[in-house]
């Protein structure tokens, strides 16, 4: 099929890339002319693992192309996707559609023949509606259709997410792109891939509930650690306990920071806001939002203790400052409010990230970043482990620091308390 993808950030290029990869005929179209270059030289915007190669092997096999012609690659597709930012407004919850709808309108210059139109843009409910509305004001609504197909790609394992997916979800209300799109999905249903028909609203909404749902259970977790921290019990065997009952699952049941990342954030505060239009009151997820933004000021003031309120001048090392491992993206990490912090109070802090050093910090003082995980410990007074790379799961503290009084911190419960103990380094975790 010959599809195009409106949007080359990370949905959009992991989707177009994966469609290529099973034989389809995909444009990119992205507005920054650098960008657009770049990808057309094998220069990816995103890390992710494995997605170089992908780009690379199909636009090699001219399966796979880039343009800044959003007209001509419109008419020369038969799908259409939608796949543009939708972050939250600013000074509100509510979700930003001013791209899409902006998407939606240039499309709707460029339909020559019967258009499926797909949003894969995580919105709100009714958002597909007032898409149609937009399109159809300049052309027939019998030359095109508007399709919910909400993505379910996890940063730093989107590739095999998209070829291996739990589910694939489409709403539409009419049952001729059901069709079209299941054959597009045919490749993926044929590995055992659950095809879900459902309307419109049902799937926008689908997508909305399962985030709002991880990020409970995460919330969930975090403040079961807290209670473990007070009565000194290992976090580790709860989540193990809860988890192996088959209702609940032990998915998302690792205690640590807060949530961060270019979904749950964002996707939660807009399916309040959304409720709130409906007049509907989600109290559980008003109460995520809550305990998720007091979680990194309480992890503030964990080190604070650890360091007995004496931060000034002390040397701090952090591990991996990405929301999480596997990708570069730094949207509400936690690293962002403790950083700045232990930088007020006088701390000297090195870091070091697999993704490389991060503008956010660069106006810091006294934050600068190291090129190996070993000059970040050199020297250090604690360590702070907080994201949870495969490069930190294995580190020769006494090797890299003489420091006999070293502290770390461990945010993500990668060691054993007892071992670091035994090497005679004081050990703290996440509900330990």
């Amino acid at each position: 099929m010959k599809l195009c993808m409106i949007g080359t950030g990370y949905v959009g290029l992991v989707s177009g890339v994966c469609f290529s990869d099973l034989g389809n005929d995909v444009i990119c179209v992205d507005k920054d002319i650098n960008k657009i270059n770049n990808l057309k030289k094998g220069i990816i915007p995103i890390y992710e693992p494995g997605l170089e190669e992908l780009v690379l092997k199909n636009f090699k096999n001219k399966r796979l192309n880039f343009s800044t012609n959003l007209k001509d690659s419109v008419r020369k597709s038969d799908i259409i996707f939608i796949c543009v930012g939708t972050p939250t407004k600013k000074n509100s919850n509510s979700a930003d559609l001013s791209q899409l709808y902006a998407a939606g309108n240039e499309i709707s210059k460029s339909i020559n023949k019967f258009k499926i139109i797909i949003n894969k843009s995580t919105v709100p409910v009714t958002t597909g509606d007032e898409l149609e509305k937009v399109i159809s004001k300049k052309v027939n609504k019998k030359y095109f259709s508007v399709v919910s197909n909400p993505e379910f790609l996890r940063e730093g394992e989107a590739i095999r997410d998209f070829i291996y997916p739990d589910r694939i979800v489409v709403g539409s209300n009419e049952s001729k792109s059901h069709r079209i799109i299941k054959n597009l999905y045919s490749p993926l249903i044929s590995k055992g891939a659950k095809f879900i028909s459902t309307q419109r609203r049902a799937a926008e909404l689908i997508k909305y509930a399962s985030n709002a749902f991880l990020a409970t259970k995460i919330s969930f977790i975090n403040e079961i650690a807290n209670l473990c921290e007070k009565t000194e019990i290992d976090v580790e065997d709860i989540s193990i306990g809860i988890g192996l009952d088959k209702r609940i699952g032990s998915r998302f049941l690792r205690a640590g920071p807060s949530y961060g990342g270019s979904c749950f954030p964002k996707d939660t505060k807009a399916l309040v806001s959304t409720a709130q239009k409906f007049k509907t009151n989600l109290s559980i997820i008003k109460s995520v939002i809550k305990s998720n933004n007091k979680r990194s000021d309480l992890l503030s003031k964990r080190v604070n203790f650890i360091l007995k309120n004496k931060i000034k001048n002390k040397i701090v090392s952090f591990l991996g400052v990405t929301f999480k491992a596997n990708t570069d993206d730094m949207r509400d990490s936690s690293s962002l409010k403790l950083i700045p912090f232990l930088s007020k109070k006088g701390a000297i802090i090195k870091y070091y990230d697999p993704t490389g050093s991060k503008k956010e910090f660069k106006k810091l003082k006294n934050v600068k970043f190291s090129n190996s995980i070993q000059e970040s410990i050199k020297g250090s007074d604690i360590v702070i482990i907080h994201t949870e790379w495969n490069d930190f799961k294995s580190i020769n503290f006494k090797k890299f620091s003489k420091n006999k009084k070293l502290i770390i911190y461990d945010m993500r419960n990668i060691y054993s308390p007892g071992k670091i103990k035994k090497l005679g380094f004081k050990y703290f975790g996440i509900g330990r």
